[in-house]
C-alpha cells in the first residue's frame, strides 16, 4: 500500500508509441488521460482501477493517516532503520550526492535521512517525484525546514521526473535514488524488474538505490495492516469511487461497495478490492463507460506484493544492483536495501 505510478518503460509496447530520450529512458509521446486510463482498466476483467488513482488530495492525506497506525507498521520500521544508518548510507552514496526519491509521500523518511547534512560544504540537490501535488507540498515543506538542502519538485510519474531529473546532472554528482515505503511491492513481479533494470539503466556504476521491502509475515497481521479497525484503510479505498464521481461524472453510491482487503499466498501479494454489495448500474460519462456490475462483483484497485529476504536480493541482483548494506525490521517484518549499479 503505497503509491504506485505508472512504471519506466525500456522499450516500445505494442500499441503505443514511445520516444527514446538521451537518458535512455524511453516514455509515451501521446500518453492516456486520467479518464481513457480509468476507461480502459474498468474494461478489463477483472475490473481493475489504478493504484495511483487513489492519491488525490483526500487519498495522500487518508495514506498518510494509515502510516501512523498501529497496525500498519511499515513507516515506523523504515524510519526507525534510517535514523539508525542514516548516516552510513549518505557516506556510501558519495561526497556530492543528487538525491532524488520516487513517492516522497510526506517528506518525513527522507527526512529523517537527510538530518545532519548541514555538514556538508554545498547543499544537496534533492529532487521529489509523485503524481500528487499535495503531497510533494507537505514533503517538499517538511525538507525545506532542514539546512543544507536545495529542494525541487516534479508532479510527474516516476520515469518522467527521473528523466528530467538525470537530464540536468552535474559532473562530479553521484545519484542517490530513494524509493521507500514499500513502493516496490505495488508492482507485480516482471513490472518490478523492468522497473529496476530501467533505473539502473539511467544510472552510473557506483550510484545506489535507497530501497525498502516489505517482507512476508502472517496472514493475521497483514490483513489488520490491508484492513484496520478504525476504518482507515476502507475510506482511503472508497475515496476512489469519490474522486470518479467529482473528476469523471460517475454515481457510484459508496454504500453499494464495500472494501475489501485479501491476502494471495501463490502470488505473494495483499490485494485491495471494492466489492458491489448488489446488482446495480453505474454510469461514467466522463470515461464513456455505463458498467452493469454484478453482486459480488469486484473492482481491484492495489496490489502489494511481499518478499522474502533472498528473493528480493536476486530481484536486485538481476537489475544490476549489488547490495551495499542491508537492515532489517524483524518485528515489522521490513528489509531496507542500499544498492550499488554494477
Amino acid at each position: 500500500m503505497s503509491p504506485a505510478p505508472i512504471r519506466l518503460v525500456a522499450a516500445p509496447s505494442t500499441g503505443e508509441h514511445q520516444a527514446s530520450t538521451s537518458t535512455g529512458v524511453s516514455v509515451p509521446t501521446a500518453p492516456r488521460s486520467f479518464a481513457e486510463e480509468v476507461g480502459a482498466s474498468l474494461r478489463e476483467r477483472p475490473r481493475r482501477l489504478p493504484a495511483h488513482a487513489l492519491y488525490d488530495a483526500l487519498g495522500s492525506s487518508l495514506f498518510d493517516a494509515i502510516c501512523h497506525l498501529p497496525w500498519y507498521p511499515i513507516t515506523r520500521a523504515e524510519t526507525t532503520l534510517l535514523r539508525q544508518h542514516g548516516r552510513s548510507i549518505l557516506e556510501a552514496a558519495g561526497r556530492h550526492p543528487r538525491v532524488v526519491e520516487l513517492g516522497p509521500g510526506n517528506g518525513e523518511k527522507l527526512a529523517t535521512l537527510l538530518h545532519d547534512v548541514e555538514a556538508r560544504e554545498r547543499p544537496v540537490d534533492v529532487h521529489l517525484v509523485d503524481v500528487s501535488a499535495t503531497a510533494l507540498d507537505v514533503a517538499s515543506a517538511r525538507l525545506r525546514r532542514l539546512p543544507g538542502l536545495a529542494i525541487r519538485t516534479h508532479v510527474a510519474r516516476y520515469e518522467v521526473g527521473l528523466r528530467d531529473v538525470v537530464a540536468t546532472r552535474q559532473p562530479g554528482e553521484t545519484l542517490l535514488v530513494a524509493f521507500l515505503g514499500s513502493n516496490i511491492g505495488n508492482f507485480d513481479p516482471p513490472e518490478a524488474a523492468a522497473l529496476l533494470a530501467d533505473i539502473r539503466r539511467v544510472m552510473q556504476r557506483g550510484d545506489t538505490l535507497l530501497i525498502g521491502a516489505d517482507l512476508v509475515k502472517p496472514t493475521a497481521q497483514l490483513q489488520l495492516a490491508y484492513d484496520d479497525p478504525l476504518g482507515v484503510t476502507a475510506a482511503f479505498n472508497s475515496n476512489l469511487l469519490v474522486r470518479l464521481n467529482r473528476e469523471l461524472g460517475g454515481d457510484f453510491d459508496l454504500e453499494r461497495f464495500a472494501h475489501d482487503a485479501r491476502w494471495n499466498p501463490a502470488a505473494q501479494r495483499m490485494e485491495m478490492h471494492l466489492v458491489s454489495l448488489a446488482l446495480q448500474r453505474v454510469h461514467l460519462p466522463g470515461a464513456g463507460l455505463t458498467i452493469d456490475f454484478q453482486a459480488g462483483e469486484t473492482i481491484w484497485t492495489e496490489s502489494s506484493y511481499k518478499y522474502e529476504p533472498a528473493q528480493f536480493v536476486e530481484t536486485l541482483w538481476n537489475a544490476g544492483f549489488v547490495p551495499a548494506g542491508s537492515w532489517r525490521d524483524d518485528e515489522a517484518g521490513f528489509l531496507l536495501t542500499l544498492a550499488a549499479a554494477r
